[in-house]
């Protein structure tokens, strides 16, 4: 079976700008493009009382996808588009959606109140429960409904910027970044994150020789972990960026000169639920550039 890009789409600005975003991802990747359009059916009164202007709820739900459809196959004629509507709970239904595709991609926001679906904890919640690739984007990330060349199309030239935890590093997300930067025909940053010893904590003074061995070190071990990829994909280039303190902080700050941010979620099966972990919240959260969470165990 030919696995798909999965785009969420409710109508607003952010969903616009995922499925345009999905869109160009479909098209670098040759994969079809399916837009799931989730409505969340009102009582039968509400439904056909005026939503926006004359319009009713349902007739709004009706023209949101099918309207976006067409704009993306005007877009993006190389790819196969198509549009489903489902109702249900939102997150349930978008997790669905996306158990045999290959990527979903989700707003980092959404509508509120009577049809809205990407708020953020529903949005945060798809990301915990799904074993697949997810990308969040924000609304600046789209073209609208417009023929030319978009920043967010310029942005694609910027890097591809890799989070890691130099002492677990994950091949599942390695490889991942390694594609996408490979596809854009863009370089990668890797920014990975250590601490300093704990005594450090209680008011030592760190001595700048051992600052530069600690550093080596993570370097050294990193770049051990990465060469297959490196070797698989040799006209990448690949740029290592040590950082001491919080490695959230540092991914949202070279967000801004990124096309895409790569982290990891490390999967979960307990009884207390899925969750995704501090660096991915704080990211997802506060990043500039889109940002794909990708699951590993």
């Amino acid at each position: 079976m030919v696995r798909s890009v999965v785009a969420g789409l409710d109508g607003s600005p952010e969903s616009r700008a995922a499925a345009e975003w999905a869109a160009r991802e479909a098209e670098l990747r040759g994969l079809p493009l399916k837009i799931v359009h989730v409505w969340v059916p009102a009582p039968d009164p509400l439904a056909q009382a005026p939503f926006i202007g004359t319009e009713t709820q349902q007739q709004w739900s009706e023209r949101i996808p099918r309207e976006a459809g067409e704009g993306l196959r005007r877009r993006h004629p190389g790819v196969d588009v198509t549009v489903e509507q489902v109702s249900g709970t939102p997150s349930d239904a978008l997790v669905h959606a996306a158990k045999d595709a290959e990527l979903l991609v989700l707003g980092s926001r959404g509508l509120s109140g009577v049809g809205g679906f990407l708020v953020g904890s529903v949005g945060l919640s798809v990301v915990a429960r799904v074993e697949l690739p997810v990308v969040l984007v924000r609304a600046d990330e789209q073209t609208a409904d417009r023929d030319e060349t978009s920043p967010a199309s310029a942005a694609s030239n910027r890097p591809v910027v890799l989070g890691l935890d130099a002492d677990a590093p994950a091949d599942t997300v390695i490889e991942f970044a390694f594609a996408e930067a490979a596809r854009r025909g863009t370089g990668l940053r890797v920014v990975y994150g250590w601490n300093l010893p704990p005594y450090y904590s209680y008011g030592f003074a760190l001595d700048a020789g051992l600052h530069d061995e600690l550093s080596r070190e993570e370097t050294d071990s990193l770049t051990e972990a990465l060469r297959p990829w490196r070797q698989k994909h040799p006209d990448t280039e690949v740029v290592l960026e040590p950082r001491v303190g919080s490695a959230a902080d540092h991914l949202v700050d070279a967000s801004r000169e990124a096309s895409l941010v790569v982290i990891g979620r490390r999967v979960r099966r307990a009884a207390l639920g899925a969750h995704i972990g501090p660096v991915a919240h704080g990211v997802l959260h506060h990043s500039v550039a889109p940002v794909a969470v990708v699951p590993h165990d």
